[in-house]
């Protein structure tokens, strides 16, 4: 199913995609937020300031929704304030991004080796029909860009073990230590400054409140992935709602249906 939120818009005028990475494309780090949640409502809870687990993991669904599509370390940044806020001594930013990223690992372990040896093929843990779009774009003349709140290293490795490096001509971009040198709106930026595109010549793809709101601030057009993980086949609702509340302009579940999406996005 695609959902066309603003009729009469349209990318044919795109020369240039970007495209979120993971629920966007990849699979490999599904479940992160079911790490992320707990472990910071575990650190707050911590602080015994009579706040109930319950109150304490709305406030963290929160602001981990509306930071998601940032770099990692600003979710980080947000926990650290949230001790701050209720009187404790919180540790460098980093320290939480380890912890998180160390409970990950042990998430996402058997997937990647499963990948690198060859036990699991790129499509089973990509949103269905990622390659064949990816391939639409490319027949087109697109230039493709990735842009990821991941580690740099890891989007890196990640994109080639499903096989879809090649296909991001313009380049692969994940979170740096240096938050000056990277981010998806900095991307953008330097994309429209080149002055080898205009900011309506953008199509983007994500799942996240932030690269839909950095396309759609360019004046490009936006879809929204509002995919239920794992199986990818039907629209999550709370997804669905906030990608619609930052200008998505479609939404979709997966990229299977290819003609009704091509459609959609290139009706001339």
């Amino acid at each position: 199913m695609i959902e066309h939120l603003r009729p009469g818009v349209h990318a044919n005028d795109a020369r240039v995609v970007l495209f979120d990475f993971d629920g966007t494309i990849s699979l490999i780090r599904t479940g992160w937020v079911d790490v992320m949640v707990p472990q910071m409502v575990e650190i707050l809870a911590q602080l015994k300031t009579g706040e109930s687990e319950a109150e304490l993991k709305i406030l963290v669904e929160e602001f981990v929704a509306r930071l998601t599509g940032k770099e990692t370390i600003y979710q980080m940044m947000e926990l650290a304030e949230q001790i701050r806020l209720r009187g404790g001594q919180p540790e460098d930013p980093k320290v939480y991004k380890k912890m998180y990223l160390d409970a990950l690992h042990e998430v996402i372990k058997d997937r990647l080796d499963d990948l690198r040896e060859g036990r699991a093929t790129p499509d089973a843990h990509m949103v269905p029909g990622s390659k064949a779009l990816l391939e639409d774009l490319k027949s087109r003349g697109l230039k493709l860009y990735l842009a990821s709140g991941t580690d740099h290293e890891n989007v890196v490795e990640e994109a080639k073990l499903l096989q879809v490096y090649d296909y991001f001509d313009g380049g692969v971009f994940g979170a740096l230590d240096d938050l000056s040198k990277f981010s998806k709106a900095l991307l953008v930026k330097q994309i429209v400054e080149s002055s080898e595109y205009k900011g309506e010549e953008f199509l983007g793809f994500g799942d996240g409140y932030v690269e839909i709101e950095v396309v759609k601030q360019a004046g490009g057009v936006a879809v929204g992935v509002a995919t239920e993980e794992p199986a990818c086949v039907t629209i999550d609702a709370w997804k669905r709602d906030r990608l619609a509340g930052v200008g998505a302009d479609f939404i979709v579940a997966n990229y299977a249906n290819l003609d009704q999406l091509r459609t959609a996005l290139f009706p001339a």
